[in-house]
C-alpha cells in the first residue's frame, strides 16, 4: 500500500508541477494565451498586490488558510512515518491458552520457516520474510528450485509441511503466503 500511495502523491505532484511549469514556460516565450490564463505576459505576476490583500479582512480566510496548512502537514507526517514504518513483522502474538499471550520474535519464526523450507527436496535455498500484523501475520516466500525440482511439489510440500508447522506451532488460525518460485541457473548438461 506504501509503494501505491507513494506513486499517487509522486504523479500528482509531477502533475501539477509539470502543469504549472508549462503555463509559466508558455506565457514567459510570449506566445498568446486565452483571457482565463493566469499570466498575461512576460512582466506578469503570479499573485499581484491586489490578490495578495483581496481576502484579508474577511473573517472566513484566515481560519480557512490554517485549516487547509493544518491538513497538509497532518498528511506530510502520515507519509513520513509511513515511510519510517518497518516492513517487516518484528514480532508475532502467539495465543498462550491463559488469555495473556506470548510474543513470538518474528525473526526467528522467519527463519524457521526458512530452514525447513530450505531442506525440502529439490530446493536449494528459501527466504522467508513476515508481513502484516502481529495478530495476523503474513508470509512471503521466495524458492531457490534446483532444476530437477517440480515446482506444484514445491508449493505443496510449502503449504502442507513448512507454513502448516508454522501456523499450527504460533496458533494461528491462518497463515496466508505469497511465494515466488526461481530456478537455479545451471549449465546445459552434455549429451554423449
Amino acid at each position: 500500500m506504501i509503494a501505491t500511495v507513494n506513486r499517487v502523491l509522486l504523479g500528482l505532484a509531477g502533475l501539477i508541477l509539470l502543469v504549472v511549469g508549462g503555463a509559466v514556460l508558455v506565457t514567459g516565450l510570449g506566445v498568446s494565451v486565452p483571457s482565463w490564463w493566469p499570466f498575461e505576459g512576460k512582466s506578469d505576476v503570479l499573485l499581484s498586490k491586489g490578490d495578495r490583500y483581496r481576502w484579508r479582512d474577511e473573517g472566513w480566510w484566515w481560519p480557512t488558510v490554517i485549516a487547509v496548512l493544518a491538513v497538509l502537514v497532518v498528511l506530510a507526517l502520515w507519509w513520513l512515518f509511513a515511510q519510517l514504518r518497518r516492513a517487516r513483522l518484528a514480532e508475532v502474538l502467539v495465543d498462550s491458552g491463559d488469555g495473556e499471550g506470548a510474543l513470538l520474535r518474528g525473526k526467528a519464526l522467519e527463519g524457521v520457516l526458512g530452514d525447513e523450507a530450505g531442506a525440502m527436496d529439490g530446493v536449494s535455498a528459501a527466504k522467508v520474510s513476515l508481513t502484516g500484523r502481529r495478530t495476523a501475520p503474513q508470509a512471503r516466500v521466495r524458492l531457490l528450485l534446483e532444476p530437477h525440482a517440480a515446482p506444484e511439489q514445491a508449493l505443496r510440500g510449502l503449504s502442507e509441511g513448512a507454513l502448516e508447522h508454522a501456523r499450527t506451532s504460533a496458533g494461528l488460525d491462518e497463515l496466508p503466503a505469497e511465494v515466488r518460485l526461481k530456478a537455479v541457473k545451471h549449465r546445459a548438461e552434455r549429451v554423449n
